[in-house]
């Protein structure tokens, strides 16, 4: 019987274990573990675990070495640079994540807090509530229809949003670099060569990269002055896309009109300089919740281990391709 250890996840193991049992899968055993409060650190809790779910937790290389019988860490989320992937592949230990699962609910999101600054929607419910009652407070306002939409890679995610811009009579340019122009085409999207070039046209500039060394800080100053002064960024990514400090000082000196985001850069304090700004509309890390991306997801990270402890197969989501196991 091999242990899958899940560390500080919400909710119970219940869907899991009905769908293993669904699936036949008689050979796993599933432990729940929540300690929130410290009192023993994860490595102590999986030493004898083949399998790790976790959610925030950093698994770092130190830790991977202390966990000899770890054969894989499954991620209920598209992001995983919370695990030294590296280290990982060293030590033979797979990474998988769960591409897709909450495509739907962030383009919507994106879209959404697009309409919200384009309309004004919170910044008019704020006032409202403060006792002003006057439509021409803020910026003027403008129609969406044929308005530039820059798109910051090309996953599921932007995938999923064309349509909805379509609908809006929106343009769509795509700074994608592993995509040819002819395949951008065929959703009716421009490729932009450089993402200067998607800066300098968009009106909207919505983020949708993974966080890497790469794209670490993507968005900084030199960025935002490329951008229109009557332009909106949009960021669901991750928050440390975005020079955060960069960005607060581009919305307080108008070097951009306003912001939609979802993610900041320290999540672990949950404070920003960004909260104090009436041009900008934040939302709490929301945008993949749902029920069904809840669910899906964590289907998703079971099939993942099932793949490799009870199957002895490459995991479908597997993110260190080049594992050795």
């Amino acid at each position: 019987m091999q242990e899958i250890l899940y560390y500080n996840i919400d909710d119970t193991l219940d869907y899991e274990n009905k769908l293993l049992k669904e699936w036949r899968i008689s050979d796993l055993r599933l432990v729940e573990i929540k300690d929130k409060s410290g009192k023993k650190a994860m490595v102590d809790y999986a030493r004898n675990a083949a399998g790790l779910v976790v959610e925030y937790e950093q698994v770092t290389g130190e830790k991977l070495q202390k966990l000899p019988n770890l054969k894989i860490v499954s991620l209920q989320s598209i992001g995983y640079n919370n695990v030294d992937t590296a280290a990982a592949t060293e030590l033979g230990v797979c990474v998988t994540n769960t591409p897709g699962f909450c495509a739907e609910e962030v383009a919507t999101h994106a879209v959404g807090l697009m309409m919200d600054l384009a309309r004004k929607i919170t910044y008019f419910d704020r006032t409202v509530r403060q006792g002003k009652w006057d439509p021409l407070l803020g910026y003027p306002l403008h129609r969406m229809s044929g308005k530039t939409v820059g798109l910051v890679y090309f996953g599921n995610i932007p995938k999923r949003m064309v349509p909805i811009l379509h609908a809006l009579q929106m343009r769509i340019l795509v700074f994608a670099p592993t995509k040819s122009k002819e395949y951008l085409a065929e959703f009716g999207c421009e490729k932009a060569e450089m993402l200067e070039e998607l800066l300098e046209r968009s009106d909207f500039v919505s983020l949708h990269t993974p966080l890497m060394p790469s794209t670490t800080h993507l968005i900084g100053e030199g960025e935002l002055k490329k951008m229109k002064k009557t332009a909106f960024l949009i960021n669901t990514a991750r928050g440390a896309v975005v020079d955060e400090a960069a960005l607060v000082k581009a919305l307080r000196s108008g070097e951009i009109l306003g912001a939609g985001i979802d993610v900041i850069e320290d999540e672990e304090t949950e404070k920003s300089e960004l909260f104090n700004l009436e041009n900008t509309v934040i939302t709490p890390h929301a945008a993949f919740i749902s029920e069904d991306s809840f669910y899906d997801a964590r289907k998703k990270a079971l099939e993942q281990l099932v793949q490799r402890l009870s199957k002895g197969e490459r995991p479908d989501f597997l993110v260190n391709k080049d594992v050795q196991f």
